[in-house]
This record gives structure tokens, C-alpha cells and sequence, in this order.
């Protein structure tokens, strides 16, 4: 059975049953092949080096690639589906990203993974901004809160299964084809998804879409490109000159950005971020609530699993392992937080949620230099994952739910574009202060320095939040 196709102005379709519940599963499951894929391959680099023969350089490249061209083309992509429609673009997304994990798996050498890498991203970026527009319009107001609970409590799960399922993946030679599993595991689940699309998900676009203009689109990507590229590849190369000069270049091209939208909105022409997005008061806040909150999380997985290795002499196998307790925990605490406590408490869940993750980060601090480290890490990470569970399974909700729904694509590409460029800055950050001061003062003086860091912006984060309306 398939939806009935709606636009953005009408309203959402209820009642829909087993198909909607059908269509929001494979919307989920996008979702979580494309946060899965920005970590995984991370363990399984050493293996690739070996078995490619791969330079440091085409090894950084494979890790950057993907979130450089994933962040670039995220609001283009949103607009994209605005416009020739969601569900049509989600399923050539899925296509697309399905091909290129093939692709992946099969690359012969260096050249050829990069630039794979780099399409798996570009094709992620059309799919990823479809799942939350559509969940806007499969689901009244007063319904988002479960369907935003477990979109977001696939955040979290797929935000460590990643390095545990490639640490899996590369210790057991699956198949004997050693890391490529990890890349081809995506194509079943693609073409699975694209047939529950084609089935279930209905198909939805704008009554009034933004004209793409290539000019404003090369300007976007080009500037958050020019952002992302140092963020990314600058902690590998000491953070070089050319790095400061692209962020300060792709900076000035937001701002340009920005002018030029704004000026598009005065002479009646829709812009591609339209400026009547940030009227909405829970969406401004809330949106830089949600970057002050996500810059530390993007420290806090590359931290910890560096450190256990490096400090305590962990496996990879091990390390990936560690982070099964922090899994179990997000999805519980994300369901409770968009289903019940967001809808009833508003901006404190997300308070309480940044507080509780500052326990959990206190707590690891204690925890790798006690007798027992793996048992106290075990609590520690349990009382991190429900904090970040929290924040996470209610963040989408508060600051998407007041959006007006003609304004559902251009928000959701907004807030994947935040999302994606600050964890980025986290694990640039963040793990170039652990690594610096490692190196000169020890890795316990390092590793002190990032909690310190971490807790600091979430800090902000509650601050910040204070700004957000009470209730949405």
C-alpha cells in the first residue's frame, strides 16, 4: 500500500497505519547507513594501508572526503527535493549511495577509493535531508514527538556502531575480503530501502520551491567546503597556514551568502535558506543550541577511543567493544526524551541531558586512572550515553517542530548542515588538543585538557539554551 502523496501545505497524513510505520523504518535506515559510514571506516585504515598501498595523504583523503562532501551539499540537497520531490530524491540518494559503497568495495587502489568516498558523501547529502522533511510531513505536530524519538535514537546508535562494527568487521576477515565488508555491507540494505521507499514512502514537494541557482549553490558549497577542508585535514598537517586562510575565505562566503538571500527575499524572489527561517525563535536558538552541544560530541568518540588505546593499550577489537554499554544507553534515554519529557519540558530536557553527559564525561576522567578502568568506564559511559540520548532525542524535535512545513526542507538542510560541520570542529579541535598536549605533557595531561574542554561547551550549550522558549 502506498501514502497518499501530499504537498508541504497540506496537511500531514495520519492514521496511515503499518505504511507509515513501513515508510519511517526505511527513512531510518538511510539515516543510519549514512552516520554509520562517517566513522567505520576509521579502524579499518591501517588494514587498507597495507592491503593498498596507501600514502598518508590518500588515507586522510578517505576520512575526509565523505563529511567534506556530505556538509557541502546538504542544503543544495534539501532544496533539490523541495522542488523535484522528496521521495524521489531519497531513492536516487539511496541509489547513488548504494552504488558507490560497492564501489568502495571493490576499489583496486588509492585514487579510486578517494574519489568513491567522496560520491558516497555527495550521494548522502541528497538522501540525508529527505528523512526529516519527510517525517515532517508523514506525522502531525502532536505525532512527531515518537517518530523524531527514533530517528534520534538512531543518531546515537549508529554514532558507535560504526567504529564497533568495523572493528568486527576488520578483526574477523569477513569472507577473507578483510576491510571491504565494511563498504559493501551498505548495498543490501540500499536496495531494500529503495524498494520500501518506492512502496511506502509518498511522495511530497513544495507548493512554492526556491529556484536552484548555480551561481548561490557554488557559492554555499564552495564556502562550507572551504570550512570543512582544514577542519578535517588540518589536525593531520599541524594546522597549517592555507588552512586559516580557506575558513577565513569560506566564512566570507556565508556572510555573501547570507547577502545575497536576503536580498533575493526583499525583490520577491524565494531564496535557497529563506531569512523568514530564523522568525522562527525555536529554531535560531535552538539551532545554535544544538551546535554548542554537538561541537563537543565530535571530541568525545575520537577522544576516548584514542586515548584507551594509547594510554591503556586497548585493542581495536576492545576499544570498539567499550562503546556497546554508551549504545544500549542512547536509545533508551532518546525515546523517553522526544516521546515524553520534550513535549512536556521543553528546552530543560536538553539542559538536563548536557548536564548529565558532564557527569558521564567527569565520571571517565576518574575512570582511567582507577584500579579498575574498563568496570568504571563501563558506568561512565552508560551515564554519557543516557545524557547524550537526551539531548539528541529531543534536540530535532525542539528545534524543528514550530517550523512552518513549506519551510520543512530548507530547516532540515540547515540543521544536518550544523549537525555535520560541528562535530567536525569538535574532532578537529578537541583532538588536536589531546594530541598536542599528549605529545609535550603526557596523554593523561592531554586527555584532561579535552574533558575540560568538552564540559566547558556544554556548559555554553545550557547557557545558550536558556534562550529557547520554554515549551514548543
Amino acid at each position: 500500500m502506498t501514502l497518499t502523496t501530499t504537498s508541504t501545505n497540506d496537511a500531514p497524513p495520519r492514521g496511515a497505519g503499518r505504511a507509515r510505520s513501513i515508510a519511517l523504518l526505511c527513512l531510518l535506515a538511510a539515516s543510519f547507513m549514512e552516520l554509520m559510514d562517517g566513522t567505520v571506516v576509521n579502524v579499518a585504515l591501517e588494514t587498507m594501508r597495507r592491503d593498498l598501498g596507501m600514502s598518508a595523504a590518500s588515507l586522510q583523503w578517505v576520512v575526509a572526503g565523505y563529511p567534506l562532501a556530505y556538509a557541502a551539499g546538504l542544503i543544495l540537497g534539501a532544496r533539490l527535493g523541495d522542488r523535484f520531490g522528496r521521495r524521489r530524491l531519497f531513492v536516487l540518494g539511496l541509489i547513488a549511495f548504494g552504488t558507490a559503497s560497492l564501489a568502495c568495495g571493490l576499489a583496486g587502489g588509492p585514487g579510486e577509493l578517494v574519489a568513491f568516498r567522496l560520491i558516497q558523501g555527495a550521494a548522502a547529502a541528497l538522501m540525508v535531508p529527505q528523512v526529516l522533511t519527510s517525517i515532517q510531513v508523514l506525522y502531525a505536530p502532536a505525532e512527531r514527538g515518537r517518530a523524531m524519538g527514533m530517528f534520534t535514537s538512531v543518531i546515537g546508535l549508529a554514532a558507535v556502531t560504526g567504529p564497533v562494527l568495523g572493528a568486527v568487521i576488520t578483526s574477523g576477515d569477513w569472507f577473507g575480503l578483510s576491510w571491504r565488508p565494511v563498504f559493501l555491507i551498505n548495498v543490501p540494505l540500499a536496495a531494500i530501502a529503495v524498494i520500501c521507499a518506492l512502496l511506502f514512502i509518498p511522495e511530497s514537494r513544495s507548493e512554492n520551491p526556491a529556484p536552484i541557482s548555480l551561481g548561490s549553490a557554488t557559492l554555499l558549497g564552495g564556502s562550507l567546503g572551504s570550512i570543512m577542508l582544514p577542519i578535517t585535514l588540518g589536525p593531520e598537517n599541524g594546522w597549517p597556514t592555507w588552512g586559516f586562510l580557506l575558513i577565513t575565505l569560506g566564512l566570507v562566503g556565508l556572510v555573501a551568502f547570507a547577502r545575497q538571500q536576503v536580498a533575493a527575499a526583499r525583490s520577491g524572489i524565494e531564496p535557497m535558506v529563506p531569512p523568514a527561517l530564523f522568525s522562527t525563535r525555536s529554531f535560531t536558538t535552538g539551532v545554535a543550541t544544538f551546535a554548542a552541544l554537538s561541537i563537543p560530541t565530535g571530541g568525545f568518540f575520537l577522544v576516548q577511543s584514542l586515548h584507551v588505546q594509547l594510554a591503556l593499550g586497548w585493542s581495536v577489537l576492545h576499544t570498539g567493544l567499550m562503546w556497546i554499554p554508551f549504545s544500549l544507553a542512547v536509545p533508551v534515554s532518546a525515546g523517553l526524551a522526544a516521546a515524553v519529557l520534550a513535549p512536556r519540558l521543553g528546552r530543560r530536557v536538553l539542559q538536563i541531558g548536557a548536564t548529565v553527559l558532564i557527569a558521564g564525561i567527569v565520571l571517565m576522567w576518574t575512570a582511567v586512572s582507577s584500579a579498575h578502568p574498563a568496570v568504571w568506564l563501563t558506568v561512565a559511559l552508560i551515564v554519557a550515553g543516557l545524557g547524550f540520548g537526551a539531548i539528541v532525542g529531543s534536540a530535532g524535535l525542539l528545534v524543528l517542530n514550530d517550523v512552518p512545513v513549506q519551510l520543512a526542507g530548507a530547516a532540515s538542510g540547515v540543521f544536518n548542515t550544523v549537525q555535520a560541520t560541528s562535530i567536525a570542529v569538535g574532532a578537529g579541535i578537541i583532538g588536536t588538543v589531546y594530541s598536542t598536549l599528549g605529545a609535550s605533557s603526557g596523554l593523561h595531561a592531554g586527555y584532561g585538557a579535552a574533558l575540560a574542554i568538552m564540559v566547558g561547551l556544554l556548559a555554553v550549550g545550557i547557557v545558550i539554551a536558556r534562550a529557547m522558549p520554554r515549551t514548543t
